[in-house]
């Protein structure tokens, strides 16, 4: 680490918000120094609370995440923030800024805000925000918030991420209780019916509470329904409530352990799969070798699982060259 950067986990750890922000633009631009960073902090991860908060997009996510923070603020608690937004076609940067949303915070040393973008991340939370998610923690955050994108059924990353996973439902949407059983009833902890105050609330809360009823306990936890009307503040103290009730519910180590002993075998999945797509980029398919795979597939003179079969063996060969 350069001179610029030895005592940055040194400021980092202590909170310092240029600090902990310069380094989740690293992580996001896969600045080696980023990985360094995090070896250095990693033995201090592990003591934040991590509450994933996912629906479609209009659902008031922000809204929610925002009034969330401030509840955990009034408790004397610090909150990290990461919200996953699209990527910009262009820049492959996070086209809602934190500067548009959560902007009460402003000015609060205890919270941090941070928009991140998924840069084409399947399941609506990139790689990078998990990252950022362990520097938040190494920092001191009592609480790390990561919103997800919203951008369909399948984002089952936020549960590879999070303790605690909020899936944010609202009614006049089309029928997104009939939707659930397309993944979001898989992931969900607690289920928020927020705008509460929609016509048609009622029923739709209680058509959720009856297919909730049918979904078999994991860990012996049953997913909780808590209606909120976040842009009034209303139900978050319920909201906050069901979310510590959850946390007492796995407070058993060996639960914990088991959570922590499943993230790891995903993320460690992940990473090697990015490895390796570094490293087809690096062997220069493009250039001759993928060009002629590409070719002899479409005439139809190799199927496709023969020709990958045939890139990744190239691969292998050329890595073992290296």
């Amino acid at each position: 680490m350069n001179a610029s950067t030895d005592n940055w986990a040194e400021k980092i750890r202590a909170g310092d918000v240029r600090a902990i922000s310069r380094a989740v633009t690293a992580i996001e631009n896969g600045d080696p120094d980023a990985q360094r960073i995090l070896r250095e902090l990693f033995p201090l991860t592990g003591r934040a609370w991590r509450i994933g908060v996912t629906g479609a997009a209009g659902t008031g996510k922000s809204t929610l995440v925002s009034c969330l923070a401030a509840h955990y603020r009034a408790q004397g608690k610090t909150v990290g923030v990461i919200a996953v937004d699209p990527s910009s076609a262009f820049t492959g940067g996070a086209i809602l800024g934190d500067r548009i949303r959560m902007q009460s915070h402003a000015g609060d040393d205890g919270v941090f805000i941070r928009s991140m973008a998924t840069r084409g991340a399947w399941g609506g939370l990139a790689q990078t925000a998990a990252d950022a998610a362990l520097l938040l923690d190494a920092a001191g955050k009592d609480i790390v918030i990561l919103e997800t994108v919203g951008v369909g059924q399948d984002e089952i990353e936020v549960v590879r991420v999070a303790d605690c996973t909020l899936v944010v439902l609202v009614p006049g949407l089309g029928d997104e209780v009939q939707s659930l059983k397309a993944g979001l009833m898989e992931i969900a902890d607690i289920f928020v019916v927020n705008k509460a105050d929609y016509e048609d609330a009622a029923n739709f809360e209680e058509r959720l509470v009856s297919i909730v009823q049918l979904v078999p306990p994991r860990d012996g936890w049953t997913p909780k329904v808590v209606r909120t009307v976040a842009t009034e503040e209303k139900g978050i103290a319920d909201l906050a409530r069901e979310i510590e009730a959850f946390r007492e519910a796995h407070a058993d180590p060996g639960i914990r352990r088991a959570h922590e002993k499943e993230y790891w075998k995903n993320w460690l999945i992940r990473a090697v799969q990015q490895r390796v797509i570094k490293e087809i980029a690096a062997a220069n398919f493009e250039s001759r070798i993928l060009s002629d795979m590409a070719q002899a597939v479409a005439s139809r003179e190799k199927d496709p699982h023969t020709a990958a079969d045939e890139l990744y063996s190239t691969l292998g060969r050329q890595a073992r060259q290296s």
